[in-house]
């Protein structure tokens, strides 16, 4: 029979996503829940130590110079099985780390807990696409491309504006959409091709370098700006990159300040647990609700799949009776 412990444990498992603050590793991320989900489950009220019958030795009276000892049955708890002798039942929780974030970016955080770990290893076969929230700045180039590097060289911006800019934005998107389709290894001019394109599946086979599957400009204000990004198999350091090389392109430099990722495939920012939230009991209620969301996309796609499946039947049925109608026709015209 499963101790309350295990019973915990396993409403543990699953997908849950949290938000990496800005210069923190995600190794410290990962410790920090452990030890918060290693804390809740032995925290579980456990259940009574059993008890076992004993026979406790009674001083009686005094004759003489012996004594008389009686022996009467008891029942006493199993102090072998106290926790406080047997110590934590769970010694370790193994908590898995999706997609990472390096020390300098912030945002989503997707962790997997138990049978959870599995389902990451999913989510990093499927063609899932990331957002990203990019801050730059024009006027000054740096060694990694950060705001924090060592600067190597400084220019003028006053001659960039948005249109420029985003004609900038246009030709690295229409440059990457050719990569991106490079990479899928479909025939473009198949049927599998369209629907995979209609269903957004279609993506590289397997790794291949990361390309930017959308970029657009959301807020321009000289020597600010902010770029919105989609894109997979990236990295945080390919993400500033792109910004350097955005700046030589306008004919001037710059450098990201910030790289903040907004959603992981399914998860959002709404979805992400903060610091204060690293609790078992939040994060329970947060795979409860991954859970939740997964029926019922399934649920619909079910649904979708029968309605395709009746209005095919339905087209067959309308042809099939309409050439027998032709049919008919036919021979009575003949006759």
């Amino acid at each position: 029979m499963a101790t309350p412990a295990i019973r915990t444990f396993r409403r543990l498992e699953g997908l849950f996503c949290v938000y990496k603050p800005p210069g923190v590793h995600w190794k410290l991320v990962r410790d920090s829940v452990e030890t918060s989900l290693l804390k809740g489950v032995n925290t579980t009220p456990s259940r009574p130590l059993p008890r076992e019958i004993r026979f406790l030795p009674l001083q009686g009276n005094e004759t003489g110079t012996a004594k008389e000892i009686t022996v009467s049955a008891a029942s006493v708890p199993v102090l072998s099985k106290h926790p406080l002798v047997t110590g934590p039942e769970f010694q370790n929780i193994k908590v898995g780390v999706g997609h990472h974030l390096d020390a300098f970016s912030s945002g989503v955080l997707v962790l997997g807990v138990g049978n959870g770990n599995k389902a990451l290893n999913n989510l990093h076969q499927t063609r899932v696409t990331r957002d990203y929230t990019l801050e730059g700045e024009f006027g000054t180039a740096t060694d990694d491309f950060s705001h924090k590097g060592r600067v190597v060289e400084t220019t003028t911006y006053d001659h960039i504006t948005q249109e420029k800019l985003d004609k900038v934005l246009a030709m690295l998107q229409g440059a990457n959409q050719k990569a991106l389709l490079m990479y899928s290894r479909v025939d473009m001019r198949s049927q599998e091709a369209y629907e995979m394109a209609v269903q957004g599946l279609l993506g590289p086979e397997g790794k291949s370098l990361p390309i930017l599957t959308d970029i657009r400009c959301i807020h321009f204000q000289p020597p600010s700006f902010t770029l919105e990004v989609q894109c997979l198999n990236e990295t945080q350091k390919y993400l500033r990159k792109i910004v350097h090389e955005i700046g030589l392109e306008l004919r001037s430099t710059a450098v990201c300040k910030g790289v903040r990722r907004t959603r992981d495939g399914c998860f959002t920012l709404q979805d992400a647990l903060t610091r204060n939230h690293w609790t078992a009991t939040d994060i329970m209620g947060a795979i409860q609700q991954y859970h939740a969301t997964k029926k019922n996309k399934k649920k619909s796609s079910h649904s979708k799949n029968m309605d395709s499946r009746l209005q095919l039947e339905g087209f067959k049925i309308t042809t099939n009776e309409e050439n027998a109608t032709n049919q008919g026709e036919a021979v009575h015209t003949i006759k």
